[in-house]
């Protein structure tokens, strides 16, 4: 952390006619990174997630994972969980050189929060919660430092409620909509900023609030998550912006799990897709698998067509990287189909128990897991049947065309054989014909001799007839062993295939 002479004070930005823009506290998101991403397009103020107070002061590594900014990291205020005024008031001590407030958490409805003390029980704690605002007032040397309280609106305005009642309506206000007249009524009754916080999603949303209730600011958690450019007037979030992001989060180092899924999830804002990125790759890579061998397998292309087609330049140079490129596919889809079959096995275990009680739709909520584990796993498995099916059927292909030509040779040597031994015999009637007619020992002599050396030359023209017939068997016999293996080998990768998904379907038989 760097110390930042930053003398103006938030309650200065709070003009006549002017709403600000704020990023809102957001768990695991609104680190540095993030905020450093949002100030680029016109966000006003930030807020850090929320922090718990006891646990930063009393740990020093805390406060180096729970709080990190820089000098452009302005205005920024720091949100605390507490339900002591002290420990509060320590906490702004220590972050006040690095911001321009502390902001109180009175509104997290979440089970663990209130059971110790923090967020939305410290509603039902009016003098508490004023009494950690005067503490902060008091012992902050800086004038300028604002403390603030984040709250949830009630149902009721009229009345305080008990413990219970008001834990229990915060809960229930989580997904409910925007009060927005509860906000007007709030804003009409203090002199203080006020800011609105809920279902902002556009920039237009912030003038119609600001129209609507007259609050002095508006603050966004995830509209800024899905569009962190919002705040400039952007209805999606432009590529630059994603770039951004990667550039921000790797240079100040960011968490890869927060990164990697807050990419995510503004690559499916950007890009509507119905599954994560990663499966959506592999679906399309079987869907381009199946296209390949659909294409391989038409029967009015011949396998000497394909070989010569195989045998072009580029794929001269793609063969070089090609057993590479086949290992790599195969560990990716192998590590894709075991996290699948992972996924499967832990929806498919998940017991619910009384949980299902206090979230009916927790049970659709775990089954469309489920179908979604699934679905990938079928995804992978057919990825890697069909990779492994799609080099077999080149290798086949390969081999057929080799054969096929062999076969054309030999022909083309049993034709050629046929015209000798035709053109042999015509020679043999002629020379019988010579010898019936000649006369004298010599025409005897001389047509013996021509008859030798026609034998001799037959004899050699049919050893070499003998070696090429023998050598060709030979390629026949090794061609078909090859071919009979592959046949072996294909039949026992559909067996293995057959068993895996009879093992599956096993698996969730007996969990149904």
């Amino acid at each position: 952390m760097e110390t930042s002479n930053h003398n103006s004070s938030i309650m200065d930005m709070f003009e006549k006619g002017k709403v600000l823009k704020i990023c809102a506290p957001m768990v695991r998101y609104s680190k540095l990174a993030f905020r450093s991403l949002v100030r680029k397009y016109n966000c006003d103020i930030c807020f850090t997630p929320m922090i718990v107070a006891d646990d930063f002061m009393r740990s020093v590594k805390a406060r180096d994972s729970e709080f990190t900014t820089n000098e452009s990291d302005r205005p920024l205020i720091v949100q605390f969980a507490a339900h002591d005024a002290q420990t509060l008031a320590d906490s702004a001590c220590v972050v006040a050189p690095f911001s321009d407030g502390v902001d109180l958490n009175c509104g997290c409805p979440q089970r663990w929060a209130t059971s110790a003390g923090y967020g939305a029980c410290l509603i039902n704690k009016p003098e508490l919660v004023k009494d950690m605002v005067t503490h902060v007032r008091n012992q902050v040397d800086n004038p300028n430092y604002t403390a603030s309280i984040k709250i949830r609106i009630h149902k009721d305005l009229r009345q305080t409620v008990d413990l219970c009642q008001k834990a229990e309506s915060a809960a229930e206000e989580r997904h409910q909509t925007v009060h927005y007249d509860a906000i007007k009524l709030i804003k009409d009754s203090v002199s203080i900023p006020v800011i609105a916080n809920g279902d902002i999603k556009y920039l237009r949303d912030v003038e119609s609030i600001h129209q609507l209730t007259g609050v002095d600011g508006v603050m966004a958690a995830r509209g800024l998550l899905a569009n962190p450019a919002m705040f400039s007037g952007y209805e999606d979030a432009p590529l630059e912006c994603i770039w951004d992001w990667v550039d921000m989060a790797i240079e100040q180092g960011t968490s890869f799990t927060c990164f990697h899924q807050h990419l995510i999830y503004m690559l499916e804002r950007k890009l509507p897709l119905k599954m994560t990125l990663q499966w959506t790759v592999v679906a399309l890579f079987l869907y381009v698998e199946m296209g390949i061998l659909v294409i391989l397998c038409l029967p009015f292309i011949s396998a000497r067509r394909w070989q010569s087609i195989f045998q072009l330049r580029i794929w001269s140079c793609v063969s070089r990287f090609w057993n590479k490129v086949f290992l790599t596919m195969i560990i990716i889809l192998i590590v894709l189909f075991l996290d699948a079959v992972r996924e499967v096995r832990k929806y498919s275990a998940k017991d619910l128990g009384t949980d299902a009680k206090l979230q009916p739709n927790m049970f659709d909520h775990l089954h469309m897991k489920l179908f979604r584990a699934q679905r990938n796993l079928y995804i992978s498995g057919f990825a890697v049947f069909l990779w492994l099916v799609m080099k077999r059927v080149v290798t086949l292909i390969n081999q057929l065309a080799s054969a096929s030509g062999s076969t054309a040779a030999l022909q083309l040597q049993a034709d050629n054989a046929n015209r000798a031994a035709k053109k042999y015999t015509e020679d043999n009637e002629l020379l019988k014909k010579t010898l019936m007619e000649g006369k004298g020992d010599k025409a005897t002599a001389e047509g013996m001799e021509l008859l030798r050396k026609e034998v001799e030359k037959m004899k050699e023209e049919l050893k070499t007839s003998e070696d090429a017939v023998k050598k060709s068997q030979s390629e026949a016999d090794v061609l078909k062993k090859q071919t009979d293996g592959v046949a072996r080998e294909y039949d026992r990768l559909l067996r293995e295939h057959q068993e895996l998904q009879n093992l599956q379907d096993g698996e969730n038989k007996k969990d149904d």
